[in-house]
């Protein structure tokens, strides 16, 4: 098969979903009207709260959720064939992402910009909106020490991506003050910005850049820094640093996709890997963990936490969430189908496929993960648009390095807000200084890289995709029992919601036995919490759904005429 002719297929499929269905759900299911007032104009701060340009926070919300978890997640699910792989990325991103993420930004802006977590109590009840918001902690908790660590392991990998990537810091810093302080348009900077970036990239491969093993090992060290990066970008306004890098790193993710795809085509490669595979050494069942391997790619939870938790909070105008919410999962999608193009056809031939890939301990290391899409992708910008080697991996290594960081930066601020949201459901008043809960969110994730059996990449990747998936499960449940309190077709997010607490309810109690059975108590414990939280919610939700049928049904027989339960005015 042709990965050319795969790519495009899968790309119209995308276009059409946005020009159609997100047109219908923009209108019937989610109904937008741009006479609302966002939260980001009703408490405008210039902290959080930011009227924002939409293709500017295109930018910021796009880069946050496509991190480096819609590349390493294809990049491993591969190894059961192509095809499952890419048809779970191109529909479940179409008709389970693009719906989730979506809804969660439009439902948190029309309610004050409040995070999904917190709405759960305003839609199921007040202990869900609890026990919500802690499986949100454990995930963003988690979120933060995975990507800390794949950024601290592919600067280790790659030391020619240190200069470009730090340089980006500095650019966008200096974007952020230009155009918020002097109120020079966006475009012209960003272009500078872009070109500025490239000039690094290119001097980076002579200048590769090696940290101090200070702690433990070199990994660590850069862990421990970025721990301390993120506690100062979380409390820093969102227009001085999250914003302008956000929109710089989606150019650059835009630029860097389109020459890759632009590459594929010139190449037009033949699939080279199985496109079934079933059967792999030593590995998972493919069902239903391919749905839980390849997470952000399809669905993730944690863009339901950026969409409400940072994006809801800059959004200048209802209509904007349509580009935003749905546009930017498209986005991610094609990140994902790159990523499964790469890591298949990216191969010379099957035989260097089936020797990466030779069994799943061969193949779930992080530096296989990561090798696959960056020498792939290389593999197309060499032989279609004639890069050299080091300059077209180095600009790969540099896009994933920096898409993790954003999502760093988002989910540290993210875990800032949760954190306070609980410490008012708690009464701890100390928690509600950002300082404070900014060192929590940023600082305590060191006890998942470094305490127990010490750095493990394998030993917090099962439990985040599993987490992450069910969080998704769960905000598609919030959206669902919304939308039937408002009267609407529920059957949009019902059934994409059946389908993943499925998987991932099957999928984290096999991974629960292997726990058990390994010994790892840590994780045992998280999932049986995690697992126990999860079914509470569910039939916390089943209650009120009840209970509003019988208001219903009381309210036909006294009236003679069904009214829908109701929710905000918006």
């Amino acid at each position: 098969m042709n990965a050319a002719i795969l790519a495009i297929f899968s790309l119209s499929c995308f276009f059409v979903s946005y020009l159609f269905y997100s047109k219908f759900l923009a209108k019937k299911i989610f109904k937008l009207d741009s006479d609302i007032v966002t939260p980001a104009h009703e408490f405008k701060d210039g902290i959080d709260y930011v009227p924002t340009n939409k293709y500017v926070l295109f930018g910021h919300h796009f880069t946050s959720i496509a991190g480096a978890a819609p590349i390493v997640g294809p990049a491993i699910a591969v190894i059961w064939g192509w095809l499952p792989a890419l048809l779970w990325v191109v529909f479940g991103t179409i008709f389970l992402g693009a719906v989730h993420d979506f809804g969660c930004l439009v439902i948190s802006a029309k309610n004050k910009g409040h995070s999904i977590g917190d709405l759960t109590g305003k839609v199921i009840g007040k202990r869900a909106r609890a026990l919500f918001l802690t499986i949100i902690f454990f995930l963003t908790w988690i979120v933060i020490a995975v990507f800390a660590y794949i950024i601290a392991t592919l600067f280790t990998q790659f030391p020619t991506t240190v200069l470009p990537v730090n340089i980006q810091i500095i650019i966008a810093v200096t974007i952020g003050i230009i155009i918020y302080k002097s109120r020079f348009g966006i475009l012209i900077p960003s272009i500078v910005a872009l070109v500025v970036l490239y000039v690094f990239i290119y001097l980076g491969m002579y200048v590769p850049i090696s940290l101090p093993a200070f702690v433990g090992s070199q990994v660590e060290s850069w862990v421990v820094l970025l721990f301390v990066y993120a506690f100062i970008a979380s409390v820093l306004p969102v227009w001085l640093l999250l914003q302008p890098r956000d929109f710089i790193n989606s150019q650059q993710l835009l630029v860097g996709l389109g020459i890759m795809y632009l590459g594929l085509f010139i190449v037009h490669p033949p699939m080279v890997a199985p496109a079934i595979n079933l059967e792999v050494e030593g590995g998972l069942p493919w069902f239903p963990f391919l749905f839980i391997t390849i997470a952000c790619g399809a669905i993730s939870g944690f863009h339901g936490l950026v969409g409400s938790g940072t994006t809801s909070k800059q959004l200048n105008s209802l209509k904007d969430a349509r580009m935003i919410g749905f546009g930017s999962m498209l986005g991610e999608g094609s990140l994902g189908l790159m990523s499964v193009i790469a890591s298949t056809a990216g191969f010379a031939t099957l035989a260097a496929w089936e020797s990466h890939y030779s069994s799943w301990s061969a193949a779930g290391s992080m530096d296989a993960k990561m090798g696959a899409f960056v020498n792939g992708g290389a593999y197309f910008l060499k032989e279609g648009l004639m890069l050299p080697d080091g300059f077209g991996a180095t600009l790969i290594a540099v896009i994933v390095i920096s898409f993790a960081a954003t999502t760093l930066d988002t989910s540290t601020r993210i875990q800032r807000y949760i954190t306070s949201e609980l410490g008012e459901i708690y009464n701890i008043k100390i928690l509600a200084n950002r300082y404070v809960a900014a060192a929590i969110a940023a600082f305590t994730p060191l006890i998942l890289i470094f305490g127990g059996e010490g750095l493990s990449w394998k030993r917090l990747w099962p439990i985040f995709g599993a987490t992450n998936q069910m969080l998704a499960g769960l905000s598609l449940l919030v959206l669902t029992v919304y939308l039937y309190r408002k009267g609407r077709n529920i059957l949009f997010t019902l059934i994409p919601l059946i389908f993943l607490i499925i998987m991932t309810s099957t999928a984290m109690i096999l991974s629960l036995k292997d726990y058990i059975k390994s010994g790892n108590w840590v994780l045992s414990v998280l999932s049986m919490l995690l697992l126990a939280f999860s079914a509470w919610i569910i039939l916390e939700a089943i209650t009120v759904v009840r209970n509003l049928k019988k208001e219903d049904k009381s309210k036909t027989n006294t009236s003679g005429k069904l009214k829908p339960g109701i929710f905000y005015k918006r």
